[in-house]
């Protein structure tokens, strides 16, 4: 009867909704799936009725899409790091550490599971969690390079392929399949500060170090 009188109010409050079906799909694609979902299932989670399902989405892909975006949105970082100053190691360091935490994340490694699940949309999802995800930290990565490279603080000519293979040390750190069983371990801040050295060393090593004669 409350949700009846909330729902009459009409705009806001169906966008509330939206929300929360939204909300709901997403935890249970991330847990079960895309095939083994219903929307029974996600009206049950939300606690609402499959025909508000209907008044919001098209079907189960358009559900899945939506809370597909919604999950790279709030687990994917605007900003991979803000504010860095001090030498180029520094700058790196504070840019792969913000990468790897991120993921660690529990919610962004269900976000790839969400990729992987047995869909008709896994092209289309994929190229959309690209675009979220890898591609738009990619740039901000890229964007970072070549101010080091103007300052000549590193000797970076291809700011693009150099911002990919940074990307690539910590996206292939062992510590996300460590995460799977042993999350103490690959969260351990030890662990992570001593990762994040050695692959901003090996970066550094392979772009000239510091003080290049510019380029």
């Amino acid at each position: 009867m409350t949700e009846k009188s909330r729902v009459r109010r009409g705009r806001p409050v169906n966008e509330a909704l939206g929300q929360t079906i939204v909300d709901a799909a997403g935890e249970l694609f991330a847990e079960l799936g895309f095939q083994a979902t219903t929307l029974d299932m996600v009206a049950q989670r939300a606690k609402i009725s499959k025909l508000s399902i209907y008044r919001h989405f098209e079907n189960k892909e358009a559900l899945f899409g939506a809370a597909f975006a919604a999950r790279c949105h709030q687990f994917i970082p605007q900003a991979l790091f803000e504010g860095v100053d001090g030498s180029a190691e520094d700058q790196l360091m504070a840019v792969g550490t913000s990468l790897l935490r991120t993921l660690l994340r529990p919610g962004v490694r269900s976000v790839e599971a969400m990729v992987m699940a047995d869909s008709p949309n896994q092209q289309a999802l994929s190229k959309l969690h690209y675009e979220a995800g890898p591609a738009h930290i990619i740039a901000q990565i890229e964007a970072l390079l070549r101010q080091l490279h103007a300052k000549a603080a590193l000797n970076v000519p291809d700011p693009l392929q150099s911002a990919r293979l940074f990307a690539a040390l910590f996206k292939g750190s062992d510590l996300l399949i460590i995460a799977r069983f042993d999350e103490a371990r690959a969260e351990d801040d030890n662990e992570i500060e001593s990762y994040c050295r050695s692959a901003v060393a090996m970066f550094i090593a392979a772009h000239g170090g510091a003080g290049h004669a510019g380029g």
